[in-house]
């Protein structure tokens, strides 16, 4: 058995343990100690060791036939930037009825450890299909939103073995690159840069930006769904923050984000995508206009590019019903396919 990540490998398939059998590896778990949420009730959430640092990541293992497998092939969720697996909170239950489902805190995020790394997308990429080689063990269905789409195509690029298709909600192309640092940080990013990034300078500021009343009035500027934001999703943004580290780990990833070297190119990784892709956009999104989506689909015969009207930026969370069918259209044909 695994420990660290409270899973047995068993004949190549994947067995799940009790949390009584690895509970020193969930009680360090922040979400967990302090506000389960409906997640914790659906799935399960276990924590991994990753070169030495702590990740956290949750999972169910999905429907299964006679034959101890799923009908679909396993699903891999990743988070947008300033997020954490907590804001699929409305997708992960019902894309468990049809397959097995995974969700991974991206370093620095989250219940992620706030380490002091080289922020970058090759580095959450070496971590996404880490988690798939050694904890999943089979290719699997890779859906990112935002910073996690950037993620996701790393991986479909560098990993192409190991990832069947993507869905990508939303792409930060070059021209994007200041929304990367999403909505709620964008203004205290510049702000940052301007002041050459300076631990003592950040610290003050980031008080201001982690107290519930700033993050309410910034979610509901990003959320085109005002009543999708509620005391759950603010305590989805409010509890990472006050972990140990969390300032010095933003003062990194401000510094990352304005790196050349933050991430290979994007519309380079597209043209030479292998994998079937569909991009999700909303038409309504204020963090990155679906005007930069223009192009993308003509970069490759696999992608597949579809604007959902009236969602913003965090379309999965605004209207997940609908989110959700076209993963599970997406998923099931593939499956069809093989």
């Amino acid at each position: 058995m695994n420990r660290a990540s409270g899973i047995t490998e068993n004949n190549g398939g994947l067995a799940l343990v009790t949390p009584s059998t690895v509970g020193s590896t969930v009680s360090r778990s922040v979400f967990l100690s302090q506000r389960p949420g409906s997640l914790a009730e659906v799935g399960h959430q276990r924590i991994w060791y990753w070169r030495g640092w702590r990740v956290r990541y949750w999972f169910h293992l999905g429907p299964t036939l006679e034959s101890g497998r799923s009908p679909i092939p396993p699903i891999l969720l990743i988070h947008g930037f300033g997020a954490n697996l907590n804001q699929w909170r409305h997708n992960l239950a019902v894309l468990s009825t049809v397959a097995p489902v995974y969700a991974i805190d991206l370093l620095g995020f989250g219940d992620a450890e706030k380490a002091a790394a080289s922020y970058g997308a090759i580095l959450w990429a070496e971590q996404g299909a880490d988690f798939i080689q050694h904890l999943i063990g089979q290719p699997v269905h890779v859906v990112g939103h935002s910073l996690g789409a950037l993620v996701a195509l790393t991986i479909a690029h560098r990993h192409a073995d190991w990832v069947r298709q993507l869905l990508l909600v939303t792409v930060p192309t070059p021209a994007s690159r200041e929304d990367l640092v999403a909505g709620w940080v964008a203004d205290l990013a510049r702000t940052v840069e301007s002041l050459v990034a300076s631990p003592l300078l950040l610290r003050p500021l980031f008080r201001v930006v982690r107290q519930r009343g700033f993050l309410e009035r910034a979610l509901r500027g990003i959320y085109t769904q005002s009543e999708a934001v509620d005391e759950d999703l603010i305590d989805t943004f409010a509890l990472p923050p006050q972990q140990r580290g969390a300032a010095r780990t933003l003062c990194y990833l401000v510094n990352a984000r304005s790196d050349p070297n933050f991430s290979p190119s994007v519309k380079g990784m597209l043209a030479e995508l292998t994998q079937p892709t569909l991009i999700l956009w909303g038409e309504r999104d204020r963090v990155i206009p679906p005007s930069l989506a223009t192009g993308l689909a003509d970069l490759n015969p696999h992608i597949q590019l579809r604007f959902l009207p009236n969602l913003g930026h965090c379309l999965y969370d605004e209207d997940p019903a609908t989110f959700n069918q076209a993963v599970v259209q997406w998923a099931s044909r593939c499956h069809a396919a093989d």
